[in-house]
């Protein structure tokens, strides 16, 4: 969920940041309150004053570069994605060639080679190697939706290690947290998608794309899917500015809630006759397509009576760009890739002159 952290006023010069554990990380000003100790890291960190912007008080900020980065950044990660997609099974097809040659070239010698290799290790390069050897198992054995999510997580991850850094906080409030107040408006939707500042925020949204995960990439493909979860969290962001603008409720915002929405309103949309169950409530089960009723439904409420918990509109923007991609944005968009595959298969290849790999 997109969390709602606010930005205090001490008594004292510097100003406090007071962190919530939901997504989209709204900061506002509050009445003067004592100021805790500085061992009380939970409740407070250090955030310098210059980057928690107030709201403007001449004209509201434009939206023209935001929309433009918007429309850039998804139309750039669909052509990526075809792209990745196009090297992914050339790489496969030289793979299974490659296979095949080593096969003609293998003999029983072969065993013989390898066992006496094995038998001239020491015992920690033995353990060593079936350690990495378990490793390995315990890898292919995922889904290749919890493979690629894995990678998702351990950026959230490091991010959130960078909040813990107090050389790094004027630089995370500056690009890793968005405002449409703020000077940095562009750079900040992306990145802000990555970005945590509670271990409970960031671990209940990876534990719902996880959750997802493998339905998801089952769907899209991995391709597919990273194209649309990096452009759910700049598009969920983006509706997140258009809100708070006509609103006038100016606060940083942060956490992936609105890329997770999409994916979970993908999959709910897709199979909304699937049953869904509660973590710590097992017995409790509910349809997909009740369950995303009622996210909406309690995000549009949120909207409309100005809650500040969540950033909802960006939940909202999410479910919207999920819901609209697996019902029209799939032929609009994916489907028309070939002429720029074609295109990119005669630049990696000159010399074939047939299409690239379907």
């Amino acid at each position: 969920m997109k969390n709602a952290s606010r930005l205090q006023r001490p008594s004292r010069p510097q100003q406090k940041l007071n962190p919530h554990n939901q997504q989209r990380c709204g900061f506002r000003r509050e009445a003067q309150r004592q100021e805790t100790k500085k061992g009380n890291v939970s409740q407070e960190t250090k955030a310098p004053p210059a980057e928690a912007p107030a709201p403007p008080k001449g004209p509201w900020p434009s939206l023209f570069k935001p929309l433009v980065f918007t429309v850039g950044f998804t139309g750039c990660s669909f052509g990526a994605a075809a792209i990745l997609q196009y090297e992914t099974l050339r790489s496969r097809a030289q793979k299974a060639k490659d296979v095949e040659s080593e096969k003609l070239l293998q003999g029983s010698e072969d065993m013989a080679y390898w066992h006496n290799w094995w038998n001239q290790l020491s015992d920690f390069k033995q353990q060593l190697i079936l350690l990495l050897s378990a490793v390995d198992d315990f890898w292919s054995g995922l889904s290749e939706g919890q493979r690629t999510v894995t990678g998702i997580i351990a950026v959230n991850a490091v991010v959130l290690c960078c909040w813990r850094i107090p050389a790094l906080q004027r630089s995370m409030l500056k690009y890793f947290t968005s405002n449409p107040a703020s000077k940095t408006r562009c750079l900040p939707m992306l990145l802000s998608s990555f970005s945590h500042y509670s271990i409970i925020h960031m671990v209940a949204n990876m534990y719902v794309l996880w959750t997802f995960s493998s339905g998801i990439v089952f769907l899209l493909g991995r391709e597919q899917f990273l194209a649309v979860y990096l452009s759910a969290g700049v598009i969920s962001t983006m509706f997140s500015y258009v809100c708070k603008t006509a609103t006038g409720r100016f606060h940083p915002s942060l956490g992936a809630s609105g890329a997770v929405m999409a994916v979970l309103a993908a999959i709910c949309t897709q199979m909304p006759e699937a049953k869904l169950g509660i973590l710590f409530l097992p017995m409790l089960t509910f349809t997909a397509g009740n369950a995303l009723k009622a996210l909406v439904a309690v995000d549009a409420a949120g909207l409309i009576l100005g809650w500040r918990l969540f950033d909802h509109a960006a939940h909202l923007g999410g479910a919207v760009f999920g819901i609209w991609y697996v019902t029209y944005g799939h032929k609009l968009i994916w489907r028309k890739r070939e002429p720029l595959v074609k295109m990119w298969h005669g630049m990696r290849s000159p010399q074939a002159g047939g299409p690239g790999p379907r």
